[in-house]
């Protein structure tokens, strides 16, 4: 049986693994497999990327280039843009981005474009995975069909799973190996070694009956996330109505120590995940003929708080007899989330752009991203991309408003109080202690 000649290659750990697309998961998964002793090979269609790997020199963040440098060294990785490599692959994983359409509809093409590499060379005695976060169905309605066209069968030639990635990227606490990993595969016998497979590397894996089932947990997960953040950006923007600190009312209420989790707010939201994999999941409501309610009232609170930021710089501003319009606006930090170099989907750009829109002169400083660029979305402003600036004294003196968009943890946020005129603090960022220094005008969400 095919799930058994599998399962002792992985066993034995004579199982080559092939990672299709090596960014944020899937250069770490690949680093992982090679470190635990599997041979790994890395398909790219950035030769550039490929050529980076081969010297041993990491790009992502999360893997660090001596780790990288180590599996090379030894000849158990190594990155390819020859896709026909595969066939020498006993299990494939896919790892590709799945962005939305201009019409927030699931944009697989991506997906598509790896699953046709690897029907052009599937054998008998692989196991496909796919980690790429999709709607539910993907795996055995699109890629399940494109397989069997070779003539092959599921179980007796080859196993399907879905494995949804759940990297967050900069997070010191949590890696590949210490995550939980879910594993649905199409049949149980490849629900069974996909989890064997995966079970060399990670701690913990947790079987579902389906790969539809792991397809919706990471819908779910997401979702979850946007829901409960639009929750906390709402309560954000009633409690200033109302002259309410925020961020006291959430410390009171996670006192609790039962039915009660604590969510921020933020200056809108942003990343791989919590923007995109909501409409994944609404979509495919819609295709049933289900009104995903909560999903759709979410996104639209969520993707209205860069404009909240924007009011109160404006507010902010008036309090001080100036107008937004030929003010000198710092905004620091443009990455979605803190000590990355990621500015996907990333608040900072809206923001930007609808300062610019109005008038104001807008720069930033991020240590970790030198030049944003804005897409057809965001034109209001221009659309000119900006360089980072260093964040000297003249900077901070000079600005009218300072805004905290991404609380780096490299900043130094007391010099920030103490040479700003005004500041708005969207992350929370300032400490009772630094909020005593000697800045004029201090605004949080």
């Amino acid at each position: 049986m095919v799930k058994e000649e599998i399962k002792r290659l992985v066993e034995a750990k004579r199982a080559r693994v092939g990672v299709i697309g090596l960014g944020y998961v899937g250069l770490p998964l690949a680093v992982e497999f090679a470190r635990k002793g599997l041979r790994a090979v890395g398909f790219e269609v950035d030769a550039r990327k490929a050529e980076m790997i081969n010297r041993g020199e990491s790009y992502i963040g999360d893997v660090r280039t001596e780790a990288l440098a180590e599996v090379v060294a030894a000849e158990r990785l190594h990155a390819t843009t020859d896709f026909d490599e595969l066939a020498g692959c006993d299990a494939i994983i896919i790892c590709v981005p799945t962005p939305l359409r201009k019409t927030k509809e699931p944009d697989i093409s991506y997906i598509l474009a790896a699953a046709g590499e690897i029907q052009k060379r599937l054998r008998r005695g692989q196991l496909v995975i796919l980690e790429s976060t999709t709607y539910p169905g993907t795996t055995d309605e699109v890629l399940l069909p494109m397989f069997e066209e070779r003539g092959l069968k599921l179980d007796s030639d080859f196993l399907l799973a879905f494995s949804p990635e759940r990297v967050d990227p900069g997070n010191p606490q949590f890696h590949t190996d210490n995550i939980p990993k879910v594993v649905g595969g199409c049949t149980d016998d490849s629900t069974e070694v996909a989890a064997a497979l995966y079970g060399v590397i990670v701690r913990e894996v947790h079987a579902v009956s389906s790969a539809r089932v792991a397809e919706a947990a990471k819908l779910l997960e997401n979702t979850f996330r946007a829901v409960n953040i639009g929750m906390a950006n709402e309560m954000a923007r009633l409690c200033y109505h109302l002259g309410i600190d925020t961020w006291e009312v959430i410390r009171a209420a996670a006192t609790k120590p039962f039915g009660f989790m604590a969510f921020y707010p933020g200056p809108g939201i942003g990343g791989h995940c919590i923007p995109l994999d909501p409409h994944y999941l609404s979509w495919k409501a819609r295709q049933h003929g289900f009104d995903s309610r909560f999903i759709g009232l979410a996104e639209e609170v969520n993707s209205r708080m860069p404009e909240h930021v924007v009011t109160l710089v404006t507010d902010a501003l008036n309090d001080e007899q100036k107008s937004l319009k030929g003010s000198r606006v710092l905004v620091l930090g443009v990455a979605y989330k803190k000590d990355i170099d990621d500015v996907r989907e990333s608040p900072a750009l809206s923001i930007i752009d609808r300062l610019r829109a109005k008038g104001a002169e807008v720069l930033y400083h991020d240590p970790f991203v030198s030049e944003v660029r804005f897409d057809d979305a965001h034109t209001q402003g221009g659309g000119e991309p900006l360089q980072s600036v260093e964040l000297a004294d003249g900077e901070l003196e000079s600005a009218d408003c300072a805004v905290i968009v991404t609380d780096h943890s490299g900043v130094d946020y007391a010099r920030v109080c103490r040479l700003s005129k005004v500041i708005v603090d969207t992350r929370n960022a300032l400490s009772r202690d630094q909020r005593r220094e000697s800045c004029a005008k201090i605004v949080r969400l």
